[in-house]
């Protein structure tokens, strides 16, 4: 992929429903019948928790068709000890886009800003199959868990440094802009703004319910 192909930008107030369409078409069907992404990235943005340096898009052509977000998050110990790091999401790709490269494009950029503003850390829920090749390692290998001593399967860790990650056990805490998402009337009267589409199943869904429902054993 030619870099003069596509320009890498921070999202513009002027971009928020085109990316909230774009997150919508996306992730329609995809984990759920239906969508909640595009929810999310409007909720997002006004939240305590939101990094607004780390906002990109993608533009090909006049269209933006990626798009990535980033809320502040931390870890903890048994000592009281805070550390703050970063999660990401939604990441999205127009459909007509997809396995073309635009997400990795994403990810590595919004890293080198991510370590320019001091950070060495990013903890995301998300398929394996998706962020391996872009060095994310399970959470058990970092003996990071939440609360319980849980060590999900879609837990998945990035250090943006090496070792920067000692092996002392940490428990992860998400961005609380998450229990927002909880209130399904406001999803659905934020949903009708945007053209009907039929909710529906297909086999990622399940796929889905099984890596968000696993754990690793200790």
């Amino acid at each position: 992929m030619n870099k003069d192909d596509y320009i890498i930008r921070l999202e513009t107030e002027k971009d928020y429903r085109e990316v909230e369409n774009l997150a919508r078409e996306a992730f329609w069907n995809l984990s759920v019948p239906g969508a909640d992404e595009h929810y999310f990235a409007h909720i997002m943005r006004e939240h305590a928790d939101f990094v607004p340096e780390l906002d990109f898009i993608i533009e090909v052509d006049g269209k933006i068709i990626a798009s990535i977000m980033y809320t502040k998050t931390k870890l903890t110990n048994e000592h009281g000890t805070v550390k703050e790091i970063l999660s990401f999401g939604p990441l999205c790709v127009l459909p007509d886009y997809q396995r073309m490269g635009y997400g990795k494009i994403l990810i590595e950029h919004s890293f080198l800003k991510a370590v320019q503003m001091g950070y060495d850390t990013v903890v995301i829920f998300g398929n394996p199959d998706n962020y391996v090749s872009r060095g994310f390692r399970s959470c058990i290998k970092y003996n990071i868990c939440l609360d319980g001593d849980i060590f999900p399967t879609a837990l998945l860790v990035k250090e943006l440094h090496e070792n920067v990650l000692d092996g002392r056990r940490w428990y992860y805490h998400e961005s609380s802009v998450f229990e927002l998402l909880d209130d399904k009337e406001k999803l659905e009267k934020f949903d009708a703004e945007f053209p009907p589409k039929i909710k529906a199943w297909q086999p990622s869904q399940e796929e889905f319910f099984i890596h968000s429902n696993s754990v690793i054993r200790k």
